[in-house]
């Protein structure tokens, strides 16, 4: 017998970060909360909007400092790099190859997994303003909000995690 919706444990994680091994951990908990029968929100604001970014557009209408930011930050997953031992991408690359080596899926897989079974991506509104990303430069299927959109889910779940 399936759960309704309204009678289902509530997952919220907050991503805050861009880096690759926190980010690949918060998809990995939210594919796991979701494949378990929980419904599952993902906030990312500050660092963790640079997750959602579309690496193939580049936004227009920006000012200088707006487009200053967008180029120092990183764009979309394929672009993150460990928080630890990098060492000018190389960390990050070997993390990969082990990966591959060891079946555990890739970053992008987790978000167009989460994406298909559901898994609610939320994207802070003002952390958007603050540096200068346009609507336009974020993958689709991402629901804008702002705190009262995170509070109204994490005051309803029983997990809610920042990372």
């Amino acid at each position: 017998m399936v759960k309704k919706t309204e009678n289902k444990e509530k997952v919220t994680l907050i991503v805050f970060s861009q880096d690759f091994d926190k980010v690949i951990a918060s998809f990995i908990i939210a594919n796991g909360a979701a494949a378990m029968g929980s419904e599952v929100t993902m906030f990312f604001t500050f660092w963790g909007i640079n997750v959602l970014r579309n690496k193939n557009v580049n936004g227009k209408g920006k000012n200088v400092v707006e487009k200053m930011f967008g180029l120092m930050m990183p764009k979309g997953v394929s672009k993150l790099k460990l928080s630890r031992l990098n060492m000018g991408g190389f960390g990050t690359r070997m993390m990969k190859k082990v990966m591959t080596k060891k079946n555990v899926a890739s970053l992008d897989s987790l978000v167009e997994s989460a994406q298909e079974i559901g898994i609610k991506l939320v994207i802070c509104q003002m952390s958007m303003d603050l540096m200068g990303i346009k609507k336009d430069e974020i993958i689709d299927g991402v629901e804008y909000g702002g705190v009262a959109t995170y509070i109204g889910d994490a005051t309803q779940s029983k997990v809610n995690l920042f990372i």
